[in-house]
């Protein structure tokens, strides 16, 4: 049993009304309103942006005030509720309406990794922050709601329930082995190669072997490294290059703009070293077996444990045999 944390705008997320998203987009939209110069709520208008534009999310579901105790909530240990601050930001890839991340150039990429980077290190300096999460939802099937490529940041004032698990288990993996669990993992796969997608010098794609969802990526930086803050200019460049290769392998598949879920999992902000923790990324897609199937956790998947539809090692293999050159380049 864990404790609800008390969001101030959880009901009020922006929802475009669309199922899906038109196969072919514009260059610009002007009903759009991540693209420049458009109006967002509030009759706030974008800046005429060139590189990645980064704005206070209209809806953020975390603010800086702390909400006050939910007073429905009762003294039973059971039913416990603690205030969240936070700070929520939307980060545009570019203004282009129409190219997602593996369609863009490998210059426009690092501009959005080092805009994470920057973001994520103001965030995580804010006093009342202990944990910043950047994530994208690419997709309508993923809850996108609008098809302008961007990301979010979350910042908040407590350590997110997956955090909390990944930092137990690093811990506990560092004060046994003296060595961090990711570094070591990604030794033990270059092994065995049979799961790895793609690796330069220093970050390793793969569909770990817990793997989850069918086309499941985990991106591992190869040194323990507790945030993007942490990262050189040459290790930028070359997580670019990953994702570049795992997204277009993606959209290769069944030749659409695959919709998956991404986030970074970086080391709790709280100004304490974390030699435990390796930088990685998680890529949770929902396509099973064509654009259309996807999967779904019901039944005893929901109730009791996920079931692997293909193993890792098939999927890692029908990833790797697709071009690195996206189908709408050929």
């Amino acid at each position: 049993m864990g404790a609800r944390l008390a969001a101030p705008r959880q009901t009020s997320l922006a929802w475009a009304g669309r199922k899906t998203f038109p196969e072919t987009l514009p260059t610009y939209d002007p009903t759009c309103y991540l693209c420049p110069r458009n109006e967002r709520a509030g009759g706030v208008f974008n800046s005429d942006y060139a590189g990645t534009y980064v704005f206070n999310n209209d809806f953020a579901s975390l603010l800086p005030d702390a909400p006050e105790e939910d007073a429905s909530a009762s003294s039973h240990p059971l039913l416990v509720s603690a205030p969240e601050q936070g700070k929520c930001l939307v980060v545009c890839f570019s203004p282009r309406h129409d190219l997602t991340l593996p369609e863009l150039e490998l210059p426009v990429i690092e501009n959005v990794l080092n805009t994470w980077t920057n973001e994520s290190a103001k965030l995580a300096e804010l006093d009342y922050i202990k944990y910043v999460q950047v994530f994208e939802n690419k997709g309508a099937m993923m809850g996108c709601s609008n098809p302008h490529p961007h990301s979010q940041l979350w910042s908040q004032s407590q350590l997110p329930n997956e955090i909390v698990k990944e930092l137990a288990t690093q811990t506990e993996y560092f004060n046994k082995n003296n060595s961090p669990l990711l570094v070591d993992y990604i030794k033990e796969e270059h092994k065995q190669k049979d799961r790895i997608l793609f690796s330069n010098d220093h970050f390793t794609a793969l569909v770990p072997f817990w793997a989850v969802w069918p086309f499941e990526v985990l991106v591992s930086a190869h040194r323990a490294s507790a945030s993007l803050k942490e990262l050189s200019s040459v290790e930028i460049s070359a997580l670019a290059e990953v994702f570049k290769q795992v997204t277009t392998r993606y959209d290769n598949l069944f030749e659409i703009s695959f919709p998956y879920s991404m986030g970074f999992h970086q080391a709790p902000a709280d100004g304490q070293p974390h030699p435990e923790w390796t930088l990685h990324a998680h890529f949770y897609p929902p396509l099973l077996r064509s654009a259309t199937v996807r999967k779904f956790m019901v039944g005893y998947e929901m109730l009791a444990m996920p079931q692997r539809d293909i193993t890792p090692e098939v999927a890692t293999e029908r990833l790797r045999l697709l071009s690195d050159i996206h189908y709408k380049q050929h």
